[in-house]
């Protein structure tokens, strides 16, 4: 069954000219029905054209389709191969959590791709008019929707997906690898039997000889990564002696490097014959890339692979294994989801790895199995070989998974109380019958029938009733007479910006300290963030904790916990752009998550005590993300200017936006910016506010016992912007207010003639959504 019969206007948006035969009989219920599909197959099958099939039917009827990708970094690997379609005239448009969203184009695209988490967020914000495209959906097709199952991101796949249905009711499509209780997805999604596929292993391209195999446990975790290397080696021997191939999995993008040069070493000294160091043309192509350590590898027939290379290093590595040129490939999980690279070996070396945020865990089972599905290279082989290498503990667990496969569970009872929180804060849930009828669209529920002991599915209704209850007695929600729910303000913060809802409560504390007269500083601010519950499991290292000392060197945090300590470091060092290298491998991943609560910090603030507070904030959020000395952090605020810039420009004196505007083009040409440059710096400045205070005839004295009112008048001359104007009389503040300023507003001042000798007034102007250092001003008055 050729493409190009069944499709001919989209022919070309398939990367193959004929229909295999999982493909075939999935067709009729995907091209020629509306309802909605569960397709389980094994890995490598052609469970992707099926996705296409179904966006390809959305298209043809004038509809919007919705990619739902697993990993982030599988989300970029669409946009490249789908620029078939592209090329028909169609809009590809990937929106993640590291890109500026452009509104205007994801509503506009005819093909979006999402993670579960930026589904979650945007849905949670669907009525904005920056979200509104994601209810404009008729086909969403979820890839790999056994993440049900996942840690953490099982039950936000679970929830988004109910709440997509109840938002737009699009056609959906759930694709997975193989797994037993098919059914139950099925029941979830109401995909009836006809469109309900279990395609088992006689749909496999090539059979899988899959098998555990145990190596000794020693005392040095270092060592021991040495030991299963060389049974790694030893399973791939005889496929490299016989030309095949073999990918081994590893747990994280330095074991690749390591993996890969320990691994050559020992494949010249076991005489391996492979390599391709004797081919001239091989050896020019090698040059395009960019990663020495690679570069020096891949004429032996090893590399390595990961999300951290540039794409050119990775679409050369991807061609040359496909090629046959790369014979021994060392990968993290990231590839066993995405490309597919099949092997006629696939060995995982690591079931455990290192998450920046959860400390050392254990591989999931489904990331397990997913790399056992790479082994075998369909028109190659006739079988593949899949080894997991582990601990002799651990050997009939791992077994157990290879002989049985997964059940798909719910995650959804581990995080209730937030997803709960999330769906009031939306407005979707009132009372608690609409907590049943919102529980009764989850895949939660359905399981709960299969397995109703395991699920506690007979006391469902007052573990609902308990889980609002403490809602309302955390300060999330709260209850009328009439029974009715509605969430609070620390509710919708708390749901707007995706925060555990034991960190929202420790920030609205925070929030409560401040109004109490605590004095706010950015200490603070870190170490709110520091202690959050998004870092809970967050460990330092022996070999990390000299550097940790040494960044908190002369600073009391005695009663942190170790890997808060490392938190706080990392914090504190990346907002002076000096992270030690010790710390920098974990440090990515914590400053990313570190800025949105920052940010979520800033909201609190903002909302609870006000502009000056959240300003703060917004300022340690822009020190953390740029590395700038907190003199320098408002240069940030203008389009163009970087950490090095910003960096630049202060040790040339030009520390504010209002020093720039000052110094003008030719100023900026002074400090070392080209003439370009230095004009896109200036109109940035231009675009921001600038603040003028007029004292007007404020007083130099006043009698004691007198009392008058003067009028301050502070003027915007740049951009409009939320400001926040705070006035304080020896250091206690007197009014503040909460304004949109146009062009001027004008502050009423009571001078005192009170029991001292001098009255000092300071008026300060700070600007809650930007970086910039709070405009202040001061005048003395002195008591007669």
């Amino acid at each position: 069954m050729e493409v190009a019969e069944v499709l001919p206007e989209f022919a070309d948006a398939f990367a193959f000219e004929e229909f295999n035969r999982m493909q075939r009989e999935a067709l009729p219920a995907l091209l020629e029905r509306e309802e909605n599909v569960v397709a389980s197959a094994p890995t490598a099958s052609g469970k992707t054209a099926l996705a296409e099939l179904a966006i390809c039917k959305a298209l043809a009827d004038g509809g919007t389709a919705l990619f739902i990708a697993p990993l982030r970094a599988l989300t970029n690997e669409k946009e490249d191969d789908w620029d078939r379609f592209e090329n028909l005239d169609y809009s590809v448009y990937v929106v993640t959590g590291e890109r500026d969203l452009n509104p205007r184009r994801a509503r506009r695209a005819d093909i979006l791709v999402m993670t579960p988490e930026k589904l979650d967020s945007a849905t949670r914000k669907h009525d904005s008019r920056r979200y509104d495209f994601v209810t404009d959906v008729d086909v969403c097709v979820i890839d790999e929707v056994h993440l049900l199952d996942a840690d953490r991101r099982g039950s936000v796949l679970e929830v988004t997906i109910s709440r997509l249905r109840r938002l737009c009711d699009p056609r959906v499509v759930a694709l997975s690898a193989t797994m037993p209780n098919v059914d139950d997805v099925a029941a979830w999604l109401d995909a009836p039997e006809e469109t309900t596929f279990e395609f088992d292993e006689e749909y496999r391209p090539v059979d899988l000889n899959a098998g555990v195999k145990t190596y000794t446990h020693g005392e040095n975790s270092f060592a021991d990564k040495y030991r299963r290397l060389y049974r790694a080696l030893d399973l791939a021997e005889p496929h490299l002696r016989e030309d095949g191939q073999a990918l081994v999995f590893v747990a994280s993008r330095q074991d690749t490097v390591r993996a890969a040069e320990k691994a050559r070493d020992e494949i010249a000294e076991r005489d391996v014959p492979m390599g391709a160091r004797g081919d001239y043309d091989f050896h020019t192509e090698s040059k395009e890339l960019e990663n020495d350590k690679l570069r020096n590898s891949v004429l032996d027939g090893v590399a390595f692979h990961h999300a951290g290379l540039s794409k050119n290093d990775r679409d050369l590595i991807e061609e040359w294994f496909k090629q046959g040129h790369v014979e021994l490939l060392f990968s993290t999980s990231t590839l066993a989801w995405g490309v597919n690279l099949p092997a006629r070996c696939v060995v995982i070396r690591d079931t455990k790895l290192h998450d920046p945020l959860e400390g050392e865990v254990d591989m999931s089972p489904l990331d397990v199995l997913q790399m056992l599905g790479r082994a075998g290279r369909p028109g190659y082989d006739d079988v593949g070989y899949g080894w997991v290498v582990c601990d002799t503990a651990e050997a009939d667990k791992y077994r157990q998974l290879l002989r049985d496969g997964k059940e798909i569970e719910s995650r959804l009872a581990e995080s209730l109380e937030t997803h709960l929180n999330a769906e009031i804060a939306m407005g979707t849930i009132t009372d608690l019958d609409d907590v049943m009828d919102w529980l009764e669209t989850t895949f939660y529920y359905v399981r709960g029938q299969s397995k109703p002991e395991e699920y506690d599915f007979p006391n469902l209704r007052e573990r609902v009733r308990d889980c609002l209850e403490e809602l309302v007695d955390r300060g999330f929600v709260e209850t009328s007479e009439d029974l009715s729910i509605e969430a609070t303000s620390r509710g919708v913060l708390a749901s707007k910006y995706y925060l555990r809802l034991e960190t929202a409560a420790k920030f609205a504390e925070l929030c409560d300290r401040v109004e109490e007269g605590h004095d706010l500083e950015t200490g603070d601010v870190l170490e709110a963030v520091a202690t959050a519950g998004e870092f809970e499991s967050v460990s330092a290292r022996q070999d990390e904790r000299d550097a940790i000392d040494a960044v908190l060197v002369g600073q009391e945090y005695g009663d942190l916990e170790a890997g808060q300590r490392k938190v706080l470091a990392i914090l504190r060092s990346a907002a002076s752009g000096t992270t030690p290298a010790e710390l920098a491998s974990d440090a990515w991943v914590i400053r990313r998550n570190a800025t949105r609560l920052v940010s979520a910090l800033g909201a609190f603030l903002d909302r609870f005590v006000g502009p000056h507070a959240a300003n703060l904030a917004r300022r340690a959020e822009a020190r953390i993300e740029n590395g700038v000395s907190a003199d320098a952090v408002g240069l940030t605020a203008i389009d163009g200017v970087g950490p090095g810039r910003a960096s630049k420009l202060a040790k040339e004196g030009l520390s504010t936006p209002g020093d720039i505007a000052d110094a003008g083009i030719d100023g900026l040409i002074d400090a070392g910016l080209s003439e370009g440059v230095a004009e896109r710096v200036y109109e940035g400045a231009q675009s921001l506010p600038s603040i003028e205070i007029d004292w007007g005839d404020f007083p130099e004295t006043v009698a004691t016992g007198e009392n008058e009112v003067r009028e301050v008048t502070v003027r915007n001359v740049g951009e409009p912007a939320r400001a926040g104007i705070r006035v304080t009389v020896n250091g206690r503040e007197m009014t503040s207010t909460n304004t949109y300023l146009r062009d001027a507003d004008t502050v009423p001042v009571g001078v005192f003639g009170a029991e001292t000798d001098e009255l000092e007034y300071t008026v300060s102007v700070a600007f809650p959504e930007e970086p910039l250092i709070p405009i202040e001003e001061t005048r003395t008055v002195r008591v007669e």
